[in-house]
């Protein structure tokens, strides 16, 4: 399994390039998240450990649907109210509808974005898209080693460091297990942020009822191998010494809901997001 946040952001995007050397013995969140959706991308594999989670929480599809609404709202306040004009995207996933770099755009046509990310179809299908966008791109990073992103040439190469930006996780800290220490991730991100920047997160959230425990579980067990459920005292530690943008962090569709925010998700209290800005 590859530690991205596809599960939550991937899409159907057609077939996946010839030149990428695909596992069919181990799912993909990428394929797993296409499946669940009606797509066509997907193997046996994949599908099985989808079952998995679905049979835990016949709603848990939603999530994903949660959190790309948080990601469109949060990208739009960061460029069209905080003035964002440059943004990493650690752990973007396969393309979809709305991108980050799109969503962006709508606001300002000159901000710079930048998709890392470690999945080989990610990185395939990624490169595709943007080859004629002169103010997007993607490389090949891991969260877990952040000189891979900051020091990688393909990311200095469109944002300046010294200037504010903002860096986006989503979907993806869920799939770190303790030992990989998410909190010491985060802090090491942190540190490179230089004054006025953003960071915005998004995370399954555990919400003390049997649901998050079920879900835990069949991600765990059901082939994925990933996907922790931490409560909100866990993961606010990621904000540590940063300005928590309004209304803090929060279940994901009560942080700044509009009128395209559902509001009767049925998995809401299952997932958080938030935005924090460095002094």
């Amino acid at each position: 399994m590859r530690r991205s946040s596809d599960w939550i952001r991937a899409a159907s995007t057609g077939d996946i390039p010839p030149a990428v050397e695909v596992d069919l013995t181990r799912p993909s969140i990428a394929r797993v998240y296409d499946y669940v959706l009606g797509g066509k991308d997907n193997f046996a594999v994949d599908r099985s450990a989808a079952q998995a989670v679905m049979t835990a929480v016949p709603e848990a599809p939603n999530i994903a649907r949660d959190n790309r609404d948080f990601l469109r709202r949060g990208v739009s306040y960061l460029v069209a109210e905080a003035g964002i004009t440059q943004i990493i995207d650690i752990g973007s996933g396969l393309p979809t509808v709305k991108n980050v770099h799109e969503i962006a755009h709508e606001a300002n046509p000159s901000v710079r974005v930048v998709y890392a990310d470690i999945d080989p179809v990610v990185l395939t299908h990624g490169r595709v898209l943007l080859a004629d966008d002169g103010n997007a791109t993607v490389i090949t990073a891991d969260v877990t080693q952040p000189d891979t992103v900051f020091g990688n040439p393909g990311l200095t190469g469109y944002i300046d460091l010294a200037e504010p930006f903002a860096v986006l996780i989503a979907g993806l800290l869920h799939h770190l297990n303790d030992a990989e220490d998410p909190p010491k991730v985060v802090a090491a991100i942190r540190d490179r942020l230089p004054s006025g920047s953003y960071l915005l997160i998004t995370n399954f959230l555990d919400d003390g009822s049997r649901r998050a425990s079920d879900l835990q579980h069949a991600f765990l067990t059901g082939g994925l191998g990933a996907g922790r459920f931490r409560t909100l005292k866990e993961q606010s530690v990621y904000f540590d010494g940063l300005d928590l943008v309004d209304p803090g962090f929060v279940p994901a569709n009560e942080w700044r809901p509009d009128e395209l925010t559902r509001t009767d998700s049925p998995v809401t209290s299952l997932y958080a997001g938030g935005i924090g800005r460095k002094r």
